[in-house]
């Protein structure tokens, strides 16, 4: 199948690396970036064919995937260059905030549409994309798809569109909750007496490696942090406090109400 790549930023660049080490052909790939200078660049390393509007995408392209990854302040502009694919192709997105109804106004409700939500670690092949689909997209579509978006992580399918906001909060902004997490816990680190740099190495070890562990055992995260917590110890002690009735749960549960009003908000 043909495949257009609109946008090849970090998270269009991870998908091109992802789809190439997947064994896409290079010739049934065409990207579309204005950065004169990524543009060369993409095919200095990749050997790949790259324009600057998918105006230039040549007459006969078979146009069967277009994967919009522009920043939602450029896509009214990408999906009116976009519509003369229509007939033939499938519209994947993953700009934050646009709406499956927002592409059938531009394209037509007899387009066929698919929403993404990736997140950042899909940079390491680590993500999670979470896709949605309209009535047109049939379900060889949806598998194609989700072979696409394999090359960087997981994926799940949801189909009420609704749960995209609930999503955004949880997997598409989770990441930096991690982050922070761990900026916070190597600041406690640090006020506890352990110098700066061993500090920020403790921290970042035990999030990366508490996540591969809970990753590669399949085990429930509230087991995982059982196993680790022998009664009347260390961990018990901070568990107290974490899970104490305004500790991090309640924290948690407002973070992510705040995440998901302004994903509604976005989206209008």
């Amino acid at each position: 199948m043909g495949l257009i790549l609109v946008g090849c930023g970090k998270m269009g660049g991870a998908m091109l690396e992802g789809w190439l080490d997947q064994g896409v052909p290079k010739d049934s790939i065409r990207i579309i970036e204005r950065s004169g200078e990524h543009a060369q660049a993409l095919r200095d390393t990749h050997d790949i064919i790259v324009a600057d509007s998918l105006d230039d995408i040549e007459d006969g392209f078979p146009a069967d995937v277009i994967l919009l990854a522009v920043k939602p302040q450029m896509m009214d502009d990408a999906i009116t260059k976009a519509v003369r694919f229509k007939d033939r192709a499938t519209f994947v997105s993953v700009a934050a905030g646009k709406t499956i109804s927002y592409y059938e106004q531009a394209i037509g409700t007899d387009a066929r549409i698919i929403r993404v939500m990736p997140n950042t670690p899909a940079a390491v092949r680590r993500g999670i994309s979470v896709a949605c689909a309209n009535d047109q997209v049939t379900d060889g579509m949806k598998d194609h798809c989700t072979k696409l978006l394999e090359a960087i992580g997981e994926v799940a399918w949801i189909d009420d569109e609704a749960l995209m906001d609930p999503v955004t909060a949880v997997s598409g902004s989770g990441p930096a909750y991690v982050f922070y997490m761990t900026e916070c816990l190597t600041q406690a680190g640090i006020k506890a007496g352990l110098p700066e740099k061993l500090a920020t190495q403790l921290a970042r070890a035990t999030v990366a490696g508490a996540g591969e562990l809970m990753r590669q055992s399949g085990t429930d995260a509230d087991q995982l942090r059982i196993n680790v917590t022998s009664p009347g110890g260390t961990t018990q002690a901070a568990l107290e406090v974490l899970m104490a009735e305004n500790g991090f749960a309640p924290m948690m549960d407002q973070a992510i109400y705040a995440a998901v009003q302004r994903s509604k908000e976005l989206a209008g």
